[in-house]
C-alpha cells in the first residue's frame, strides 16, 4: 500500500507540475517582495548605528549663546556631568566669501579630533595653520578644489587658507544639503521633500584651532561613554538624550543643546527608514493577500480534479488522514521551494534598496547585521493559510462516499444570467459573445477569483507609479523614494503576470473536454483561443475598474504613512498608465499559453466521464 500510495504522490507532482510551480513563483515574489522591503530598513538602522559608533558621532553639541564663549568652570563642568565621555572643543563661524556664501568654519584641534571623526578621501593632512580641510561637494555644498585658496575676513582680521584636501564629516552626508544647526536652525523639519526650501550651507571648512588663538571656546563636542549601551534613535537613547540635555540646560544658563535629533543627516535618514517601513507594513497586507488568495484557488481546485485518485485511496482503505497528507505534502513543498528562494530575493532587494539611498546620502559600509522578522511572519502566514485551506477542502471532499467521488461534479445548471434580463443589450451581442458573457457571469467564483487579484495587483501597480509621480512631478521625495517606488512596480507587475497565469492556466485545464468539443466542431485556433482570451480580457477589464477604487484607497494609506503628497496630486496620466501595465503583462501571459489551448489532446479530452 505504501508503494501505491508513493506512486500517487509521484503522478501527481508529474501531472501539476505547472501549479506548483505557480505556487512557487507567487510565493517567491510577494514574500521575497514583503521581506526584501521589511529588511532595507533594519539594514539602514544597523548601518547608522555602525557608522554613529565608528566615527564617534557627537551625541551633543552645547554652542555657547555668548560672545564670549564658555569659561573654563563652564567646560569643567560638563566633564564632570560627562565623566567618562570623550569631549572635543572649538568655535564654529559663518562667514560670507565671495559668491561662496554661507560658509562654515570649524576650528578644532586636529591632535585631538577623537569626536566627529571625518572620512579622510586620501593621504594629505593639515601641516600648519594656513592649511584646511574642507567639505566635500554633494548637491548643495559646491565644495573647494586640492589646493584652492580662499581669504575670510573675522572680526577685521584676514585669514588666508589653503585646502590640502576633501573630506567627509560624521554629520554632513545627506546629498541634498545641510540645514542643521545654520542660522540657529536646531529643529530638523521631517519632510521627505528633500532641503529644497531650507537656508543650507553652501561650503564647510575644517581649520586649525590656531590659525586664530584668540576666538574663545564656542562649541563642546560630546560622545558619550557606553555606545554600546542602546543604538542611535532608539527609545532608550532618546530618554537618556533628554535626560541630559536637561541636565546641561541646568547647568549652563548660556547654552543651546543640539543632539542627533536636530541633525539633517542622520534624522532624515532615520526618517527615510521608518517610512520605508511603513510602506512595507502597507503593501505587505496588499501582497500576502492576493498570493493567498490565488494559493488557496489553486489547491482547492487541484483536490477537485483529483477527485477520482481520493475516491480510489479511500476504496483501498487509505484514513482521510493519509488521503490528505499528500495534498498537504504538496502544498508544503510548493511553498517551502517558493519560501527559500524568497529569503535570497529578500536580502537581493534589501542591498539593491541600501544602494539606491546613495542617490540621496553618501551611505555608511552597509552592516552585514540580518533581521528576519518581515520574512518569517509572512513566510508562515503563506505557509499556514495554504496548508489550513487544503486541510479544510481536503476533509470536506473525503468525508464523500468514494461512489460520488468517482463521479464528475454536475455541471452548473444554466440559467440566464443578468444581461440576458436587458434585451437592448443582450440582443445585440453575437453569438459567441452571448456564450463568452455566459461562461463569465456563470461561474461565479472563477470570477471574483479573477477580478479581485487582478483589482489588487492594479492598485499595487498603481500605489507604485503614484509614488514615482510624487518624485518625478511634484518634486516630492528623492532617489531614494523614487528606487523603492520602481520596485513596487516592478514586483507588482510580476505579481499581476503570475496571477493572471495561474488562474488561466486552471481555466484551460478545467475546460480540457470544452475546448476538445469545439475543436471537432471545426473552430479553428484563433477561434478557439479567443473563446478563452475574451473571458480572460473580460474579467480582467472588470479587475481594472474595481481596482480603481482600491488604488485611491491604497494610495491615500500610503501618502498617509510617508507624510507626503494626496491622491488629488496623482498626475492623470497615471491613472491610465497602470491598467496599459496591468494589459501588458495579461498579453504577455496570453501569448504563454497559446500553445497550451492548441494542444489539447481531443481523444483523451473526449474520453473523461460524462
Amino acid at each position: 500500500m505504501i508503494k501505491t500510495y508513493l506512486k500517487t504522490l509521484w503522478r501527481m507532482f508529474e501531472k501539476h507540475v505547472t501549479r506548483l510551480l505557480s505556487i512557487i513563483f507567487m510565493v517567491l515574489i510577494s514574500v521575497g517582495f514583503c521581506s526584501g522591503i521589511g529588511m532595507a530598513p533594519d539594514k539602514i538602522d544597523h548601518s547608522l548605528d555602525d557608522y554613529y559608533k565608528s566615527s564617534n558621532a557627537s551625541d551633543f553639541i552645547i554652542k555657547s549663546t555668548s560672545q564670549s564663549g564658555f569659561t573654563a568652570e563652564e567646560i569643567s563642568a560638563v566633564e564632570k556631568l560627562f565623566e567618562g565621555a570623550e569631549i572635543n572643543t572649538g568655535m564654529s563661524l559663518d562667514v560670507s566669501v565671495g559668491e561662496k556664501r554661507s560658509l562654515r568654519l570649524y576650528f578644532l584641534d586636529f591632535d585631538n579630533w577623537t569626536v566627529n571623526k571625518p572620512e579622510f578621501t586620501g593621504d594629505k593632512r593639515v601641516k600648519d595653520a594656513s592649511e584646511c580641510y574642507a567639505e566635500s561637494a554633494d548637491n548643495v555644498i559646491k565644495g573647494y578644489a586640492d589646493g584652492e585658496e580662499t581669504e575670510v575676513d573675522i572680526y577685521g582680521f584676514k585669514l588666508k587658507l589653503k585646502v590640502v584636501a576633501t573630506i567627509h564629516g560624521a554629520l554632513t552626508f545627506s546629498n541634498d544639503g545641510e540645514p542643521s544647526y545654520n542660522n540657529d536652525i536646531a529643529e530638523v523639519p521631517e519632510t521627505t521633500t528633500g532641503t529644497a526650501d531650507m537656508d543650507c550651507l553652501e561650503n564647510i571648512l575644517y581649520v586649525s584651532a590656531t590659525a586664530m588663538p584668540f576666538l574663545p571656546t564656542g562649541d563642546i563636542y560630546i560622545a558619550i561613554e557606553n555606545r554600546n549601551l542602546f543604538g542611535c534613535f532608539s527609545k532608550p537613547y532618546k530618554t537618556y538624550i533628554d535626560q541630559k540635555a536637561d541636565e546641561i540646560k541646568a547647568e549652563l544658563s548660556q547654552a543651546e543643546v543640539l543632539t542627533l535629533y536636530d541633525n539633517y543627516s542622520y534624522k532624515s535618514l532615520s526618517s527615510y527608514s521608518d517610512k520605508v517601513e511603513a510602506i512595507g507594513y502597507v503593501l505587505v497586507v496588499v501582497f500576502l493577500l492576493v498570493t493567498a488568495l490565488v494559493v488557496l484557488s489553486t489547491m482547492t481546485r487541484l483536490l477537485d480534479e483529483e477527485r477520482s485518485q481520493i475516491a480510489c485511496l479511500k476504496t483501498l482503505g487509505y484514513s482521510s488522514t493519509g488521503i490528505i497528507s499528500k495534498y498537504l505534502l504538496f502544498a508544503l513543498i510548493a511553498t517551502g521551494i517558493g519560501g527559500v528562494g524568497a529569503y535570497f530575493v529578500g536580502i537581493g532587494l534589501a542591498y539593491f534598496l541600501y544602494v539606491v539611498f546613495n542617490y540621496s546620502f553618501r551611505m555608511p559600509p552597509m552592516s552585514s547585521h540580518v533581521v528576519l522578522l518581515f520574512y518569517v511572519l509572512t513566510f508562515i502566514l503563506i505557509v499556514v493559510a495554504t496548508l489550513a485551506a487544503t486541510a479544510i477542502s481536503g476533509y470536506k471532499m473525503t468525508e464523500d462516499r468514494p461512489a460520488n467521488l468517482l463521479r464528475p461534479k454536475p455541471p452548473k445548471a444554466g440559467k440566464k444570467v443578468i444581461l440576458e434580463r436587458i434585451p437592448v443589450l443582450w440582443n445585440r451581442l453575437s453569438f459567441k459573445y452571448k456564450s463568452t458573457m455566459r461562461n463569465v457571469l456563470r461561474y461565479k467564483s472563477r470570477f471574483f477569483m479573477t477580478v479581485i487579484a487582478v483589482a489588487f495587483s492594479t492598485a499595487l501597480v498603481m500605489a507604485g507609479l503614484g509614488l514615482v509621480d510624487m518624485c518625478l512631478f511634484h518634486d516630492f521625495g528623492s532617489g531614494a523614494i523614487l528606487g523603492i517606488a520602481s520596485v513596487i512596480v516592478v514586483f507588482a507587475g510580476l505579481l499581476t503576470a503570475v496571477v493572471i497565469y495561474t488562474l488561466t492556466n486552471i481555466n484551460i485545464s478545467e475546460r480540457n473536454r470544452e475546448i476538445a468539443t469545439l475543436m471537432v466542431l471545426g473552430y479553428h485556433n484563433g477561434e478557439v483561443t479567443g473563446y478563452i482570451y475574451r473571458e480572460v480580457l473580460i474579467n480582467s477589464f472588470i479587475g481594472i475598474l474595481v481596482g480603481y477604487p482600491l488604488s485611491a484607497l491604497l494610495l491615500w494609506v500610503v501618502f498617509k504613512t510617508m507624510g507626503l503628497g494626496s491622491v488629488g496630486e496623482v498626475s492623470w496620466f497615471m491613472w491610465l498608465i497602470a491598467p496599459v501595465i496591468v494589459m501588458l503583462f495579461t498579453g504577455f501571459v496570453m501569448l504563454i499559453l497559446i500553445r497550451k489551448i492548441i494542444k489539447v489532446d481531443m481523444n483523451e479530452s473526449l474520453k473523461a466521464i460524462e
